[in-house]
């Protein structure tokens, strides 16, 4: 028989997974990963060739293929890519909970420990990238695995193994995205504090600090063979240059370069300062509070909170320094300030002005959720078709939009005034529920169509006969996964007009069955106008088929350049 606290958990993990995994099957990868990940999971079951992940006709060097082949295998154990594609991020989620459950648990007990995984569960970013097939959530899991097994060492003595297994799981997150070493710097300030005798905690077993630590270079070493193991041997087996390239620019461009001169997404150094006020919320408002508590548990000289925040401190530090940003890179911070603000949280929800922000950014994201679904369907027509014309979506889908904005709105007000402010946790929670649930069973599919390429490359197979070939052109991943037929891609990284010589030569050998479908923007002027048929708008984006015919008789090499 379980035991309440473990009832408890095991009811609010299966929440959780049913809230977060809501919608799961009912939408098609969208931009501006996902089609690119579940396009290379989809072509490593295809072809067999899962080391060598490939962007259509060209190899993909900018992320390791761990997390597409979480992706293919869980494709090929189902066989239904859109649910297959998102599965990784819903476990990966789900998981991140329970660590930061188990872990407080150890640590604080387990009421600490429950407040911990709810505060994280009502962060906006958390939910965000839960419910998005991007490698950020599992990589973040990853991270906190290594937190997890890392932290029952450090601070609780159990075993040297933990250290291990912490090393290893932070050399398979390098792998899986670059950030995944992390956990490593958690060594830093417990080194200090083991030197000073506060680690491990009073009354865990003590043993040769030395002889611990001497097998974590070698386990994470070990983690990291999961693919460079691999793809070495085919290296020194394979003598193709692209290869190699292709390594080389994994280990090196993409990773420390791309750090120190990153070359897109440039923002200032506070910039993060933003991503927490915005996607950390609620969390965020509770700064105010949990900073004058922490800095009395770091005077006192708590071994677990110095470790903690000063490892959130070098996160935040490490990717501030680099010139590129995204709201995304400091994500895996949140999970381990969560465990870090386990043992104050009971104490500030007694208090009443804590409670009362808390109510307060309830009331208002209730509230604005109801007042943008009600002013899309019955402000100016004008709005709603303009959003409409805008991004190519379908009257329709506008509607089932603003409605079910409207309707998650109206159902988040009645619980968030229902529970007030002596039970503002609940209400938080069923806020959240409602807004992820509708986010995934109305909102998400609804925008599916125009958003995943789907509405477009339905017209597409609508207009071309059966038998003929299709080419793509200054195109995007989304196209390519959702044609109803085998398609020719003159490369990616390639400019548009460089794409358009390949593709008209292509055209030129058969005219009268191929086809290319293009940017709309990108077609050449030489080609016959009066052949070309707009096929729709996909992310803001219009989009041309144009028959060889079009271009075979017109276009000249001159044209093209």
């Amino acid at each position: 028989m379980l035991r309440p606290e473990q009832r408890r958990l095991v009811f609010w993990l299966i929440a959780a997974f049913l809230v977060l995994g809501a919608g799961i099957g009912l939408r098609e990868p969208t931009p501006p990963d996902e089609p690119r990940f579940a396009m290379m999971a989809q072509d490593m079951v295809e072809t067999g060739n899962w080391l060598v992940p490939h962007r259509g006709s060209e190899i993909y060097a900018e992320k390791p293929p761990v997390f597409m082949w979480l992706q293919a295998s869980a494709y090929a154990l189902l066989g239904d890519l859109r649910i297959a594609f998102l599965l990784p991020s819903l476990l990966a989620g789900v998981l991140t909970l329970w660590l930061v459950y188990d872990l407080a648990k150890r640590l604080w007990g387990p009421q600490a420990a429950m407040a911990a995984s709810v505060a994280l569960a009502l962060c906006l970013q958390f939910g965000l990238q839960a419910k998005r097939a991007q490698i950020d959530m599992v990589v973040v899991a990853m991270i906190m695995g290594a937190v997890w097994a890392m932290g029952r060492h450090l601070f609780l003595g159990h075993s040297p193994r933990w250290l291990w297994f912490g090393a290893f799981l932070a050399g398979v997150g390098t792998v899986t995205k670059g950030v995944g070493f992390l956990p490593l710097l958690m060594l830093l300030p417990a080194f200090i504090l083991e030197r000073r005798g506060t680690l491990p905690l009073p009354g865990a077993p003590r043993g040769p600090w030395r002889l611990r630590w001497s097998l974590v270079l070698p386990a994470f070493v070990a983690g990291t063979a999961v693919w460079l193991a691999p793809i070495a041997v085919e290296v020194l087996r394979n003598p193709n240059p692209e290869l190699k390239t292709y390594v080389a620019e994994l280990l090196f461009k993409q990773t420390g370069e791309r750090y120190v001169n990153a070359w897109h997404h440039i923002k200032p150094w506070w910039y993060y300062t933003e991503v927490v006020a915005s996607l950390w919320l609620p969390g965020a408002l509770l700064l105010p509070w949990l900073v004058p508590a922490w800095w009395r548990r770091l005077r006192e000289g708590d071994p677990v909170t110095i470790t903690l925040l000063a490892w959130v401190v070098m996160v935040l530090l490490f990717f501030s320094a680099s010139p590129g940003k995204r709201g995304v890179y400091i994500f895996p911070a949140l999970p381990v300030l969560c465990v870090a603000a386990a043992p104050l949280l009971g104490a500030l929800l007694e208090r009443i002005g804590v409670r009362r922000v808390l109510f307060g950014y309830g009331l208002f994201l209730a509230a604005l959720l109801a007042v943008v679904g009600l002013a899309g369907l019955v402000g100016p027509d004008a709005w709603s078709e303009r959003l409409a014309g805008s991004r190519g979506i379908a009257d329709g889908d506008v509607h089932t939009v603003f409605v079910g904005l409207l309707v998650a709105g109206v159902l988040s007000l009645v619980a968030v005034l229902a529970t007030r402010t002596k039970r503002v946790v609940p209400g938080l929670l069923a806020l959240t529920a409602i807004v992820w649930t509708s986010y995934g069973l109305v909102l998400r599919p609804a925008l599916d169509p125009s958003s995943s390429g789907r509405t477009v490359m339905a017209a597409v197979a609508e207009r071309l006969p059966a038998d003929a070939e299709l080419a793509l052109v200054a195109w995007t991943e989304q196209m390519r996964l959702q044609a109803d037929r085998p398609v020719t891609d003159f490369g990616f990284k390639a400019s548009g007009k460089a794409q358009w010589r390949s593709g008209a030569a292509w055209l030129a050998e058969v005219p009268a069955t191929r086809w290319v479908l293009a940017r709309a923007d990108t077609v050449p002027e030489c080609v016959d106008a009066a052949q070309v048929i707009d096929v729709g708008l996909s992310n803001r984006r219009g989009w041309a088929l144009v028959p060889g015919t079009a271009v075979a008789q017109r276009c000249k090499a001159s044209d093209l350049r």
